[in-house]
């Protein structure tokens, strides 16, 4: 089946947003993407107006379209979203994990430590989301799939747009994952991985808040926010 000049719009502009191509705050000028891309006016406004109800664009007066920003409002809302369909994929998946899935995911948690040690908070995002895209990657559900894959991608845009950490909170999470491999290799039931699974986000969600909550009533600037 053919794809409509309008998804295909939507799928370039989605991908670029995604990628970081098209960071918060950018415009998104049709006249541009149309000779970008090759594709008409219409196909533009039309997936413009489909990101726009999915929460990827904002249309601004006298600016026109323009790449979401993000504030803390916007990362609790998909913390709290993610928490819940990341736990229940990886209940989902936990059973069908091979010993050599729970072994590479231990060694990215490793290595997730070797970048905390080193004050390396890309890359130690980048591993986070490679282990947590292991652990639900037999999950055999493709709708969630995507809704959990939708998710991490709008996590990754509003860590773009400013990092949130709280002291002690990624080296705790580091525990945290060694204790969900645990469950998992141990054959522990689905309701039991999920519940853990769902703690794990909630307790990031949680400290970040609360570390979020004490810094503005400090008044502290938010490069004070720690990594470690």
């Amino acid at each position: 089946m053919a794809v409509s000049k309008a998804d295909q719009a939507y799928q370039i502009l989605k991908q670029r947003i995604m990628d970081g191509t098209y960071g918060p705050g950018n415009r998104l000028v049709i006249d541009q993407l149309g000779r970008e891309y090759n594709i008409s006016s219409v196909p533009w406004r039309e997936s413009l107006r489909r990101l726009e109800a999915e929460g990827w664009v904002d249309f601004v007066q006298n600016a026109g379209a323009v790449v979401k920003s993000f504030d803390t409002g916007s990362w609790q809302r998909t913390m709290r979203l993610l928490a819940r369909l990341n736990a229940l994929a990886t209940a989902l998946s936990a059973e069908n994990l091979t010993p050599d899935d729970i072994a590479a995911a231990r060694s990215l948690n490793r290595e997730m430590g070797d970048a905390l040690a080193n004050f390396d908070p890309r890359r130690f995002g980048a591993l986070n989301r490679e282990f947590h895209g292991l652990l639900c990657s037999r999950c055999d559900d493709e709708r969630l799939n995507d809704m959990v894959n939708t998710e991490w991608a709008r996590l990754e845009l509003v860590r773009r747009s400013a990092f949130w950490y709280a002291p002690g909170r990624a080296l705790a999470s580091l525990a945290e994952h060694d204790a969900i491999l645990d469950l998992i290799e141990g054959g522990a039931g689905a309701e039991m991985i999920e519940t853990a699974s769902r703690r794990h986000d909630i307790n990031t969600l949680e400290a970040v808040t609360s570390y979020d909550a004490e810094l503005s009533a400090s008044g502290s600037p938010a490069e004070t926010r720690s990594f470690d």
